[in-house]
């Protein structure tokens, strides 16, 4: 009986505190299943004499460095508005714990040019859910390992809707297609490119998407 309203007791006080905060209620949290109402995309580049520092330099540059980032799988959740990164980063925390889908890439070779991307896949329906992918490679500029990463994202959410396409034809023409069923209604890409510093120094480029609960 002591344990049961104890249990009450911090129930009604999270009720209290979801009233005075007005924000990210905690039980509509759990209700809801922590599904993301909004993303932004985001991109950076660093360079340090160590790897990790690197790579922190690439989360400053992409304005996510002061929260706690979980790395999820590719899937964007139905009626997830994308938003601007400024409008984002303002509805979170420093210290925060953020789910992102993120691509990376790192290099100490000079010269070596590299790339990260997410590529966003956004049905017509804003009922079901789309596709987000990532993607890094090595000697690509970022029009071509954009256009890739677009490519996986609208691939898997084609197959998810039952739309037909050729895998061996070229993107352009899958891209026809897909706007010809209707079914797709945009695809876009972030990406980020580098090429290695002159003097070995690690270079890390990465691209992510950003949600907001």
């Amino acid at each position: 009986m002591e344990e049961s309203g104890a249990v009450a007791q911090l129930g009604e006080r999270l009720v209290r505190n979801e009233e005075v905060d007005g924000s990210n209620p905690f039980s509509s949290i759990l209700m809801t299943g922590m599904v993301p109402k909004k993303m932004f995309l985001t991109r950076g580049v660093g360079r340090a004499k160590d790897k990790l520092a690197s790579f922190e330099a690439a989360l400053r540059y992409a304005g996510i460095a002061p929260f706690n980032l979980v790395k999820v799988s590719s899937i964007l959740p139905p009626n997830c508005k994308i938003i601007s990164r400024s409008k984002g980063s303002a509805m979170l925390a420093h210290g925060q714990i953020v789910f992102v889908v993120m691509s990376e890439n790192q290099t100490n070779e000079p010269h070596r040019l590299i790339s990260a991307s997410v590529g966003v896949a956004v049905p017509a329906d804003p009922k079901q859910h789309g596709y987000l992918s990532e993607y890094h490679s090595f000697g690509e500029r970022e029009t071509k390992a954009g256009e890739y990463a677009e490519d996986l994202a609208a691939q898997m959410l084609a197959s998810t809707l039952g739309v037909p396409f050729d895998i061996d034809s070229s993107y352009d023409e899958r891209r026809e297609v897909w706007k010809i069923s209707g079914k797709i209604v945009r695809t876009r890409h972030m990406t980020q490119t580098a090429v290695g510093h002159k003097d070995g120094l690690w270079t890390t480029v990465l691209a992510a998407a950003v949600f907001i609960l």
